[in-house]
């Protein structure tokens, strides 16, 4: 296949008339331990109005039937883990590599977590260069500019919800979930290697406050009882993605010849990330990989309803990027620096606003 078979390959999804919707995927996992095994999903703070005794700390939900489903990665979590693909060789050519320096650290614009929203930018001598880059995107439907500063805020969206307000949709969305679960808990118990009181190598200092004290600096007993134990899945683990084509076709260049352009290299991005093998190390007592007795389902959907079987390796998925990004033309590479005044001079404007309310 030549460069041009290449590039033309999927521009029948990409055309305004194209009845495709969407690639979707469903893939099964298991524990590393296998079926059975307990994992543990993420944790969240307590919401509001919730008591003590109702919160478990997962994301879950209850039917009427009595199952239980939980989140164990979410949406935003699954993007963080595929977006920094393009950090690495050979991946680190096909988007423009954008640091900003923040006193003696070093930011990748791949690793914020509001992409181009995020405040490590907005405060950087990037701002004025990407808020034209959101106006264009709001007031002309042109996201071209945005996507030679950051194109993964088009493929995993953006929300510029601090300045001009504009919303891009994701068009990768994945989450993993478990399908009845059964809900565990743990205790645990710290025992210090000797009795710091009772070997006077501290003060006997009575009272609660005393204690608490102590068991933060680690001199006293510490349990920990009646904490997050994991869950024990008993239907299945379950991976849910889409590939957005409709959200790839609302992408608008200026002059219009460049739309196709543009709408390609978006595609090229979002199927490397979509094709990659997954990082199956999730957390802490979560590592998950493919379950062999049911292999990952591909497909095509339409706007109609009807779906076919789709299967694209990743490295075709990588050499159609490639070629997309060379046509596209990847913006330059830079270095920012974080505005630490510009910073400083928003809060302050802030909490003049707030007393003056």
């Amino acid at each position: 296949m030549n460069d041009q078979q290449t590039l033309n390959q999927f521009d029948e999804w990409l055309v305004d008339e194209s009845p495709y919707a969407a690639i979707v995927m469903r893939q099964w996992l298991d524990p590393v331990e296998g079926k059975g095994a307990v994992i543990f999903p993420p944790t969240y703070a307590k919401p509001e109005g919730k008591r003590e005794d109702e919160w478990l700390g997962y994301n879950m939900d209850r039917f009427e039937n009595g199952m239980k489903v939980c989140q164990i990665d979410s949406v935003g979590s699954q993007a963080n883990r595929m977006e920094p693909i393009f950090k690495n060789e050979p991946y680190s050519k096909l988007v423009p590599q954008i640091t900003i320096q923040a006193g003696d650290r070093e930011i990748n614009l791949l690793d914020a977590g509001h992409r181009a929203a995020d405040a490590i930018v907005r405060f950087s001598d990037l701002k004025e260069e990407l808020k034209k880059a959101f106006l264009s995107v709001r007031e002309k439907g042109n996201a071209e500019p945005l996507a030679k500063i950051a194109p993964t805020s088009i493929v995993f969206g953006s929300w510029d919800s601090r300045e001009t307000q504009v919303k891009l949709p994701r068009v990768i969305r994945s989450v993993v979930r478990a399908y009845d679960v059964e809900i565990l808990h743990r205790s645990a118990q710290y025992i210090p290697p000797i009795d710091y009181k009772d070997e006077k190598l501290i003060d006997k200092a009575e009272g609660t406050k005393n204690d608490d004290a102590l068991s933060r600096e680690g001199l006293s007993h510490a349990p920990a009882t009646w904490t997050h134990g994991g869950v024990i899945v008993r239907k299945e683990i379950r991976r849910d993605a889409a590939l957005n084509l409709a959200a790839v076709r609302a992408l608008k260049a200026e002059p219009p010849e460049g739309t196709l352009a543009l709408r390609r290299y978006i595609l090229g991005l979002s199927l490397v990330c979509f094709t990659a093998p997954q990082e199956t190390f999730l957390r802490e007592g979560c590592q998950l990989v493919p379950d062999p007795e049911k292999p990952a389902e591909w497909e095509i959907a339409s706007h109609h309803g009807q779906r076919d079987p789709f299967s694209l390796s990743h490295e075709k998925a990588r050499e159609y990027a490639v070629a997309a990004a060379s046509a596209f033309g990847v913006g330059a590479s830079r270095i920012a620096r974080f505005d630490k005044k510009a910073a400083n001079d928003a809060l302050k404007k802030k909490d003049k606003k707030s007393k003056e309310e």
